[in-house]
């Protein structure tokens, strides 16, 4: 991610590489390479049960169709993002159908392609989720989400109500778009990043998408709340990479010691052992939401070991992994959990453990416990997976993230439908004092001399004439005027809230642990990261 004054462009590399360096129109044969390369790439990424014929066929037949459009949108960047979109939802094995609903739909989003085209080249199919996933886009904008009710029920109506395949299309373009929100205006930029706060990310979480769930979290805490964002990324850049060495080394010995191991040997055929470094938006939630102070968040670090287990008892796989890992560091008894034995409501299963990975003696460098996940194969495949009927309730779950989101109306002891109303006077009383002729618009003149009144001019007018006026009629409706408030309005309330969580964490964070733990750090570096 780029600081918090640049664009926020986080590319997967092995997505990017689908992407070919774009040729100009002109030349067939250029094209056509460009065509087969990236039909390709994406081809190879598909799973064996999906890579059919059938499959090749419908998406080389979005690819004749988005290709041409989106390689004059933007100056090509349309495409590149189509295609790095086409990669991600190919690595999440889904099948050609969304693949092909997910580059024709950046090329409907573009304006450069029609749902009557895309009916007719990919079939019924393909355009059912194309209107499924338009139906998911539009479906925030209905309700305010941020205000928690309303935000739980539109996340279960749209697993009950959606194909969940429309449902992961959504959440990769949303991902798209949350990294190239800096062309937009700030007010869309936060309505966005509130969107996926509170309704994209847990919806990642609940069709079994954790990574892409975390990501998401991270460039909305990031958009919304950038003073916080930055006390804690302050925080844990500052031990970022010690730990992530430490991780590397971890893994290696680990790797070594489990292929050494005489009884793992004999029912295990391989391990895979992956390294985790907590996210922002997480590591905020413990800070603030559950108020732990910094030296009490132990997850920091973290390790996942699954074993391709092959005979014998998989629970005792489990077991013998955690006694070579306490012959290697130190063990935290208290910390272990095993969900092996008793597994969790909705059937997980794994050993959770935690060990200290501190250097040894008084003048040794103290560290985040950290934790390791143990499973068999088996075990981490049904983990991996979320069946349709258990998606309510993991979104709920996943969901209780700041509770206390600023709703669109006041909260402070009114109740909502009176807050509302007298919001709503508020709103329409200021209009009918800009509306000087009382023909129910603001017309440009009228938005002109309100411009010069406050000291500037013409130009502005002008520009802010193209932001509210959504259906560009050369004035502005009490509708549009309103949802002008309401932005100015929100924007107010996340500063007021984002200054909270600033304070919360520059106490925590700023104090001088003992232990060495945790470090100093001043405000200078924070302010950079804000006004950059």
């Amino acid at each position: 991610m780029a600081s918090a004054g640049g664009e926020v462009v986080v590319v997967d590399p092995a997505a990017a590489a689908v992407a070919p360096r774009l040729t100009p129109a002109g030349s067939g044969g250029r094209l056509m390479a460009e065509l087969l390369g990236v039909f390709n790439g994406l081809t190879e990424r598909m799973g064996d049960d999906v890579a059919t014929s059938s499959s090749w066929t419908l998406l080389f037949h979005a690819l004749k169709l988005a290709l041409p459009a989106l390689r004059d949108a933007a100056g090509g960047r349309s495409l590149s993002r189509a295609l790095i979109v086409a990669a991600s939802l190919a690595d999440l094995q889904m099948d050609a159908e969304v693949i092909s609903a997910g580059i024709v739909r950046q090329a409907m989003d573009a304006g450069a392609v029609t749902m009557a085209d895309a009916e007719a080249q990919l079939g019924p199919g393909a355009a059912a989720l194309l209107r499924e996933s338009l139906d998911v886009k539009n479906a925030p904008s209905r309700v305010d989400v941020a205000d928690e009710e309303a935000a739980s029920a539109l996340r279960n109506r749209i697993l009950s109500g959606y194909d969940v395949r429309a449902v992961i299309l959504e959440l990769a373009i949303r991902l798209d778009a949350m990294k190239h929100l800096d062309g937009v205006p700030k007010h869309q930029q936060r309505t966005t990043s509130l969107e996926v706060l509170k309704v994209f990310a847990p919806l990642a979480h609940a069709v079994g998408a954790g990574a892409l769930s975390k990501e998401l979290e991270d460039l909305s805490f990031w958009r919304l709340y950038p003073q916080a964002y930055a006390q804690v990324d302050q925080w844990l850049s500052g031990q970022e990479d010690d730990c992530k060495r430490v991780l590397a080394t971890c893994k290696d010995d680990l790797l070594q010691a489990l292929a050494a191991d005489d009884e793992l040997r004999h029912t295990v055929a391989g391990f895979d052992v992956k390294g985790r470094y907590k996210s922002r938006f997480s590591a905020m939630k413990k800070l603030v939401k559950d108020g732990r102070r910094p030296e009490d968040v132990h997850d920091i670090l973290g390790m996942r070991v699954i074993l391709d287990h092959r005979a014998g008892d998989g629970h005792r796989a489990c077991i013998r992994t955690h006694e070579v890992i306490k012959g290697m560091w130190k063990d935290v008894p208290a910390r272990t959990k095993d969900y092996i034995a008793r597994p969790k409501g909705d059937g997980y299963r794994s050993l959770h453990i935690a060990v200290d990975m501190s250097e040894p003696g008084p003048e040794g460098k103290k560290r985040p416990l950290m934790e390791v996940q143990i499973r068999t194969k088996e075990m981490n495949d049904a983990a991996a997976k979320r069946l349709k009927d258990i998606m309510l309730a993991a979104a709920e779950v996943a969901a209780q993230h700041l509770r206390d989101e600023p709703a669109t109306g006041d909260q402070t002891g009114v109740p909502a439908a009176a807050a509302a109303a007298a919001n709503a006077g508020n709103i329409e009383r200021a209009f009918r004092l800009l509306d000087k002729n009382g023909d129910g618009r603001i017309s440009m003149e009228e938005l002109t001399e309100l411009m010069e009144d406050l000291g500037a001019g013409g130009k502005d007018a002008e520009e802010l004439m193209r932001l509210l006026d959504d259906n560009n009629d050369g004035s502005l409706s009490s509708d549009e005027f309103a949802l002008f408030q309401k932005r100015v309005e929100l924007k107010a309330k996340l500063e007021d809230r984002d200054d909270e969580y600033k304070e919360i964490l520059k106490q925590k964070l700023q104090k001088v642990d003992d232990t060495g733990l945790i470090h100093v750090y001043r405000k200078n570096l924070s302010d950079k990261l804000v006004s950059g």
